[in-house]
């Protein structure tokens, strides 16, 4: 093992925590078009479940779906990449995205009542 990378698990080992890494953000979406009631929530949860990412999807009431998920970045954009398609009755028009730094909050991803 390097030096260099040593070091680097030394400061994950003091700080309580191996499952933090650098690449690890935060998705926030908002998905716009015919997307509710055609089990995009679910089908979020599902594949956000595949891809081993936390957090949750829930309808709005302006008839959108917002979407909260945190993981490695490759596997958010690729649960990005699926929630722009959508399940198969829906029709993505458009999608609001902000990236954050992960919060480390959820221990699950989940399916959230509308708000």
């Amino acid at each position: 093992m390097h030096p260099e990378e040593r070091s680097s698990l030394q400061r994950i080992e003091e700080n309580g925590s191996d499952a933090v890494t650098s690449d690890h953000s935060r998705l926030e979406a908002q998905i716009h078009g015919r997307v509710q009631g055609v089990g995009f929530r679910y089908f979020v949860q599902r594949e956000a479940n595949s891809l081993g990412l936390s957090g949750w999807v829930r309808n709005l009431r302006s008839g959108s779906v917002q979407l909260v998920a945190e993981g490695p970045r490759s596997d958010l954009n690729s649960l990005l990449s699926l929630a722009r398609k959508g399940p198969q009755m829906s029709y993505v028009e458009s999608v609001d995205v902000r990236w954050k730094q992960a919060a480390e909050e959820f221990e699950s991803f989940e399916v959230r009542y509308t708000v």
